[in-house]
């Protein structure tokens, strides 16, 4: 079974390719090695997730928000080199927005890694940092960046 029929069996499929916000690549390409700048909670250009996490949004919600972003990583990795060319991931530094007193960012961030795993089973593990940060384009409470190692 493939990436995307484990997504569906999940009922998840890849969003449409978000372009980027700058002048930058999406997928910056190096040798083996795959950098995916940082994606956002965006599903067919419609901005989601938007405001603090422990105001605006639940820890669940933070959750889906990760997950959106995973899955944005994954659409611009197939539209560049295909999901069968990924050997595995490497890392995710993963950024959230919150109010001063919540702090259930691990549980956040599993949106993304358990995602990862799952769809990419034992290609899908990794090592992650996250960062608390004040500001995130569009008021995004997420963003999530990777890189992955191609066969």
């Amino acid at each position: 079974m493939n990436t995307l029929d484990r997504l569906k069996l999940m009922h998840l499929e890849l969003p449409t390719v978000t372009t980027p916000g700058g002048a930058y690549t999406s997928v910056n390409l190096r040798g083996k090695i795959a950098y995916v700048a940082i994606q956002f909670p965006i599903l067919n250009e419609q901005y989601h997730y938007q405001g603090l996490l422990g105001k605006d949004w639940t820890t669940q919600e933070g959750y889906q928000a990760m997950q959106l972003c995973a899955l944005n990583i994954l659409a611009q990795i197939n539209a560049v080199v295909g999901l069968d060319q990924l050997e595995g991931l490497n890392h995710i530094d993963a950024y959230y927005r919150s109010t001063p007193d919540w702090d259930d960012a691990p549980l956040v961030v599993d949106g993304a890694s358990e995602l990862f795993t799952k769809a990419l089973r034992e290609r899908g593990v990794h090592s992650r940092a996250i960062f608390g940060v004040q500001h995130l384009p569009r008021q995004f409470c997420v963003g999530l960046t990777s890189s992955f190692t191609l066969v």
